[in-house]
C-alpha cells in the first residue's frame, strides 16, 4: 500500500515522469549533440597577444575594463555596456555611446573563443576589437595620447602596466593604447559559462548513461532534436559554444534609416583589411605569423553584404532582446522569425541556410525550452585584486 501510495503520489507532482523520461537517440543523432561538447573547453590563449593568460595583465585589464578615464568625457567605461550583473552586455536593443548605435552590444561570455569580433567581423583579435570603442567618436571618444598619458600618469595604473608587460609605460602612445588594449583582452577571455543541464545530458548520452539522461526534461530533448535535425540550426550554431564563428544572412533588414544600410560582414572585411591594428600589423606578438592565416586571406564577397556574425547560444535564455539590430525581443520571437522567414527576405547571393521552418505551436515551445537549457546560473564577479599590493 506504502508502495502504492508513493507512485501515485510521484505521478500527481510529476516526479515519476521526470524520472522516467527518455527519448530514443540514434547513433548518427547522438554525433550530432556530441560535437556540442565537451564543456568547459580547454583554456584559450591568443599568440598575438603576449598578455594572454597572464596574471597581472588579468589584474590591469580588469581595472582598465571599469575605467571612465579611458574615454574622451572620463564618464564612459567598457563595463557601462558590458555590465557583469546583466551577462555582459546592457540589455538595450541598440547600444549607446554618445549617441544611439545600429547595433545592440553583444555578451562578452566566452569572447576569448572567437576568431572574429564585432557583428561585422571588422576585427581579428579580441585586443583589436577591445581598443575599437576607444577611438571610436562614438562611442568612448578617445585617442592613444589620452590612454598612454593615463598609464604614465596614473601611479597604480603605471604599476600594473609594468607588472604586466615587464617595463615601464614608454614614450609611444599607439604601443601604450594596443598594450591597454591587451590587457582588456586578457581580462575578457577570463569570462567562460559554466556548466549548464545541457552538457550534463550531452555528457550521460555520450556515455549510455540512461540515469543521466532521464534528468534532462522530455521538452528539451525533443527541441534538442529539432535543432540537430529538421531545423537545421545547428550548421550555423555549430560546436561547443554552438556557432560556427562565421556570418550568415539571417533575414533580418539591413536598412537602418531611409537610404542608409549597415553592410554587415562586407563593409567588416574591409575595416579590418585597412586598420594597422589587425593581425598582420607591427603590433601582433605572434612572430610566426600563423595566426593573421585568416585575415591573410579574407577577401569581401558580394554575398557577404547584410551578413552578421553567428553568436553563441550560450546564456542566450538570458542575453536579449536578439539579432544584430536588437529587433526580436524574446526567444519565442527569435524562433518564429526562423519558423515563418520569407525567402525574399533573404537577401545574400550565396547559398541561403536560412530557410522558413514552419513550426507548430508544440514544436516551436519544445525548441525554446531546449535553448533554456543553455543558461546556467553565473557567480558574481570577485572584487578587483589591486594592481600592486
Amino acid at each position: 500500500m506504502r508502495r502504492a501510495a508513493l507512485l501515485f503520489a510521484m505521478l500527481l507532482t510529476g516526479g515519476l515522469a521526470r524520472a522516467e523520461t527518455s527519448l530514443d537517440w540514434t547513433p548518427e543523432e547522438v554525433s550530432a549533440v556530441s560535437a556540442h561538447g565537451p564543456w568547459p573547453p580547454s583554456a584559450v590563449s591568443d599568440p598575438s597577444n603576449r598578455a594572454s593568460g597572464d596574471a597581472a595583465a588579468i589584474a590591469l585589464g580588469r581595472h582598465l575594463f571599469d575605467e571612465p578615464r579611458l574615454s574622451g568625457s572620463r564618464q564612459m567605461s567598457c563595463g557601462g555596456c558590458h555590465q557583469s550583473g546583466r551577462e555582459w552586455r546592457d540589455g538595450r536593443a541598440r547600444a549607446v555611446g554618445l549617441v544611439e548605435l545600429d547595433r545592440r552590444t553583444p555578451s562578452l561570455w566566452n569572447v576569448g573563443y572567437q576568431h572574429w569580433f564585432g557583428w561585422d567581423g571588422a576585427a581579428d583579435s579580441l585586443w583589436m576589437q577591445s581598443l575599437r570603442p576607444i577611438l571610436d567618436p562614438k562611442e568612448m571618444a578617445s585617442s592613444a595620447r589620452a590612454v598612454a598619458t593615463l598609464l604614465r600618469e596614473d601611479k597604480g595604473l603605471a604599476c600594473g602596466y609594468e607588472r604586466a608587460f615587464g617595463e615601464k609605460p614608454g614614450d609611444d602612445d599607439e604601443k601604450l593604447l594596443v598594450d591597454a588594449a591587451k590587457a582588456l583582452a586578457a581580462f575578457q577571455q577570463t569570462l567562460i559559462t559554466p556548466r549548464t543541464s545541457f552538457d550534463a545530458f550531452r555528457d550521460a548520452l555520450v556515455a549510455g548513461d540512461r540515469a543521466g539522461m532521464r534528468r534532462y526534461p522530455a521538452s528539451a530533448q525533443r527541441g534538442l532534436k529539432l535543432f540537430i535535425g529538421r531545423g537545421s540550426c545547428a550548421t550555423c550554431h555549430f560546436g561547443p559554444l554552438f556557432s560556427n564563428g562565421e556570418f550568415g544572412d539571417t533575414g533580418v533588414a539591413f536598412f537602418v534609416r531611409p537610404g542608409e544600410v549597415d553592410s554587415g560582414r562586407h563593409g567588416g572585411i574591409a575595416r579590418l583589411k585597412a586598420s594597422p591594428f589587425n593581425r598582420l600589423g607591427r603590433h601582433s606578438d605572434d612572430a610566426s605569423g600563423g595566426s593573421a592565416t585568416r585575415t591573410r586571406h579574407v577577401e569581401a564577397q558580394h554575398r557577404n553584404f547584410g551578413e552578421f556574425r553567428v553568436p553563441g547560444l550560450r546564456q542566450v535564455g538570458r542575453t536579449g532582446p536578439y539579432m544584430h539590430d536588437g529587433s526580436l525581443a524574446t526567444l519565442e520571437d527569435v524562433v518564429k522569425h526562423y519558423s515563418t522567414v520569407s525567402p525574399d527576405r533573404l537577401h545574400s547571393d550565396g547559398t541561403p541556410l536560412v530557410r522558413p521552418l514552419a513550426l507548430s505551436e508544440p514544436e516551436s515551445a519544445d525548441l525554446v525550452a531546449f535553448l533554456r537549457t543553455l543558461d546556467a546560473e553565473t557567480p558574481k564577479l570577485a572584487p578587483a585584486p589591486p594592481l600592486c599590493p
